[in-house]
């Protein structure tokens, strides 16, 4: 399995701790996933359908306020809360980032769960 990040030794203990963590937990790269994949995503407070649809790109739905029907975003990534962001990732115990064209950054609560949905 390829590594998804290289240590440094410039970055501090807590930031190496959660690298490692979310290493343990798992997580989904969508790089790695072909356009059209469904994702089921479980945070804290909200389940969310992600459909992939490459270069960054992702139709998202399940939040009451922000995307209640399927809209496109831009999936940032997925972080601890700081400013480090795991670019392009889904990872579990992390928030998720995306944003919609022209409007401000949304971040979910914290990733319980990632379950690619079988196409029928």
């Amino acid at each position: 399995m390829d590594a998804i990040f290289r240590s440094s030794e410039h970055w501090s203990s807590e930031v190496s701790h959660n690298l490692v963590q979310s290493e343990i937990e798992g997580g989904i790269d969508l790089r790695r996933l072909p356009a059209e994949t469904v994702l089921e995503v479980r945070t804290r407070n909200h389940s969310y359908t992600i459909v992939n649809k490459g270069s960054g790109l992702a139709l998202i739905c399940g939040h009451p306020h922000y995307c209640p029907e399927p809209v496109l975003v831009q999936i940032k990534g997925s972080t601890w809360g700081g400013a480090m962001l795991k670019e392009s990732y889904i990872g579990r115990g992390m928030r998720l980032e995306f944003q919609r064209e022209q409007e401000r950054p949304i971040l979910t609560s914290p990733i319980l769960e990632i379950e690619e949905r079988r196409a029928a």
